[in-house]
């Protein structure tokens, strides 16, 4: 009877194997890659997929922008207030300016998005965070590379750019865009008017963020004013890597980080917090 017995105990008494902590993790980063280059695709063809010309009107709007406000200032002012050529001027700022705020209104409505998704376990409200951030920050960094290249290929605008400002600038603009749209993401959830009320405040931003002048033009009290804003930090940013004889001394990359870290963290974490209240709204 003990030796009837001796197999079935060993059975029970065994424990079940685990797999490994570091196989367990890459499966999970696995997942969650797959997820966010499901949502990144699903994005694409909703965004561009079901519109005539898809990713062309990505490019015709900002070249749009740009040559309406190089015609209508062309024709205020003699020169732009850097170098020669109003279309480049334009560009330097627009271009940056538009990088942060098209991040930061794309990843503030990630879960409403892709809410349908985010019922089923295999899609975090992370990844849906991740797939808006990662898509519209290479669709932006593509745009802006093709309308430079057309603008100093097809305008007699010259320049001879500096990589290192214009690529910290451009990620400076990125992760700004991130911050700000995560804790958006959170209030806009949970207060669903908050969308409409940032829309409103941050109309003036075109302005503070230097796309149409440059910060040293501004009176002193506008200055005091404008340097507790990051945007104005990135224009400047940029365009020293346009304009290689413009070296601004008002640039503070703590104070865009801080403008960046956070209203990240804090978005993160109630994101964390609040994301299922979000999506049972």
């Amino acid at each position: 009877m003990a030796r009837q017995l001796e197999p079935i105990l060993t059975t029970v008494d065994t424990p079940t194997p685990r797999p490994p902590m570091g196989a367990a993790t890459r499966t999970r980063s696995f997942a969650s890659a797959r997820s966010i280059l499901a949502l990144m695709l699903r994005e694409m063809s909703t965004r561009y997929g079901r519109t005539p010309g898809g990713y062309i009107w990505a490019i015709l709007e900002p070249v749009g922008a740009l040559a309406v406000m190089s015609v209508v200032f062309a024709i205020m002012l003699r020169s732009p207030p850097l170098g020669n050529s109003f279309v480049l001027f334009y560009a330097s700022g627009y271009l940056a300016y538009t990088m942060v705020a098209n991040i930061t209104g794309q990843v503030q409505s990630a879960i409403s998005f892709s809410k349908p998704l985010l019922m089923y376990p295999a899609v975090s409200w992370i990844d849906a965070i991740l797939a808006k951030f990662l898509l519209n920050f290479l669709t932006n960094t593509a745009v802006m590379i093709v309308v430079f290249f057309g603008v100093l290929q097809f305008t007699p605008a010259t320049a001879t750019l500096s990589f290192g400002p214009i690529i910290l600038a451009v990620v400076l603009a990125a992760f700004l865009g991130l911050g700000l749209g995560s804790l958006n993401c959170v209030l806009v959830g949970l207060f669903p008017a908050w969308g409409q009320v940032w829309g409103i405040i941050t109309r003036p931003l075109f302005l503070a963020a230097g796309v149409i002048f440059i910060y040293e033009n501004m009176p002193a009290s506008v200055q005091g004013i404008l340097w507790y804003t990051p945007w104005i930090h990135i224009t400047g940013l940029f365009r020293t890597g346009v304009y290689p004889t413009y070296t601004p001394d008002y640039i503070s990359i703590p104070l865009v980080l801080i403008w960046t870290l956070v209203p990240m963290a804090l978005g993160l974490l109630l994101l964390r917090r609040y994301y299922q209240d979000i999506l049972n709204r």
